[in-house]
């Protein structure tokens, strides 16, 4: 039985060694995914993310059920590394005042809330760019910021289902299926985050920052790839293929006697090396039925069920050694736990542990992204709420002892002691 998998300490990047984002402030207005998601890969790379959440509870993610440990959940420990975390009351004057004062000093703002919550509350990008013209101001929402959709509430599921994207996963003779991975808000996330590096450049050329805005059904939409682009050429909607596009025999999951593989001979040259040298199939080159991608394509459950007998001939080890020996692309179907696991996990240095606070260590997934002279920061986990309330009003803002008591008595970081 595998177990979890024993994750070392992060070796530290060196002293001295720059970071790609040194320097730039971001205030963070975001919860749950999306948001998160942008502001940590920002963290990341040097920049100073400020995490501002609601003092009654904070992050949405907070309270996911997936696991915890040290009282936080995994999913708000995935999305909030590298942040410093303060609590305010937006309904508490004194709070928005401290809101501001971060803005003014700030170089990115991201927010993900309702539509009209910032608005409401002074903090919208009309309302404090006079106050920093250079600011870009990123905001993220289901359905933008303009327009009949504007105020509508999603999330990341709903506009799987209403762009499309949900209709082609899953298989022909079943249901929709959504992502399991919240893949559109990931992939807002991502877009977010080069926006708003965008948004930096220009900065740099035009002398001023900008308002910028992804929405969830925008990026699902635009993640339909070359299905939706068919649709529109030749205005036949297309279908679910389960583990293969468009129905294709020579990519998909296959069965060996004893487990499964996932291989993609997406063309010619490729479904020849698999079907003469591993398979030791050449009729299945020279016939007809199968010489050509067309007549493959016509054929196609024909071809699929021959090579299923094939595949189940033998054991799972014994063909991933042919195919990888013929260049064919192949891989273990594996579950989480496998992955994770996986030799490849561990030669690409993908799991690690670093300290927190509550639990003593946590467990920690690299940035995907990795930068020869300005690799990621050293990991710092996720905040707990309001740890670093008073420092970054001390360091940040400047204010004294005095100054951030009189808050706390005002009652600007909520009921609880959330000054860290």
């Amino acid at each position: 039985m595998m177990t979890r998998p024993e994750l070392p300490g992060r070796t530290p990047r060196g002293e001295g060694v720059p970071t790609a984002l040194d320097g730039l402030l971001v205030v963070d207005f975001t919860r749950v995914v999306a948001g998160p998601a942008c502001t940590q890969t920002l963290a990341d790379y040097g920049a100073h993310v400020i995490k501002i959440e609601n003092p009654d509870g904070g992050d949405d993610t907070r309270a996911y059920e997936h696991a915890e440990i040290g009282g936080e959940s995994a999913a708000y420990l995935s999305l909030n590394r590298n942040k410093r975390g303060i609590a305010l009351d937006f309904n508490n004057p004194a709070a928005l005042e401290v809101a501001r004062a971060l803005i003014a000093k700030a170089d990115v703002v991201v927010e993900n809330f309702s539509g009209g919550v910032m608005k409401k509350f002074g903090l919208d990008y009309e309302s404090v760019a006079p106050l920093n013209p250079r600011l870009v101001y990123c905001s993220i929402s289901a359905y933008g910021r303009k327009g009949d959709f504007a105020l509508r509430p999603g999330f990341d599921p709903i506009t799987q289902a209403e762009s499309g994207f949900m209709s082609l996963n899953g298989f022909a003779d079943g249901p929709a299926v959504r992502t399991g991975p919240p893949i559109v808000d990931m992939a807002t996330g991502m877009s977010a985050c080069n926006a708003i590096l965008m948004a930096l450049l220009a900065r740099d050329r035009l002398g001023r920052g900008q308002h910028v805005e992804v929405a969830l059904f925008d990026v699902a939409m635009g993640m339909t790839g070359f299905y939706g682009m068919a649709y529109l050429i030749n205005g036949e909607n297309p279908g679910r293929f389960g583990n293969s596009p468009s129905g294709s025999p020579t990519v998909g999951v296959y069965e060996a006697s004893d487990g499964p593989l996932y291989m993609a001979c997406a063309n010619d040259r490729l479904y020849r090396r698999l079907v003469t040298d591993v398979l030791e199939r050449p009729d299945l080159v020279t016939d007809p039925e199968f010489a050509h991608r067309k007549a493959r394509t016509a054929n196609k459950e024909k071809l699929r069920a021959i090579i299923a007998s094939v595949f189940a001939s033998d054991t799972l080890e014994n063909w991933m050694a042919k195919m990888k020996l013929a260049n064919i692309p192949v891989g273990y179907l594996r579950t989480v736990e496998e992955g994770f696991n996986a030799p490849e996990a561990r030669e690409r240095h993908r799991l690690n542990r670093i300290a927190h606070p509550t639990a003593g260590s946590v467990p920690n997934i690299e940035s995907p992204v990795n930068m020869s002279l300005t690799p990621t920061v050293d990991p710092v986990a996720a905040p707990l709420l309001g740890q670093h309330t008073k420092d970054v009003l001390s360091k940040t803002l400047g204010y004294d002892d005095r100054r951030i008591a009189a808050l706390a008595e005002a009652g600007a970081f909520g009921k609880a002691d959330n000054t860290g």
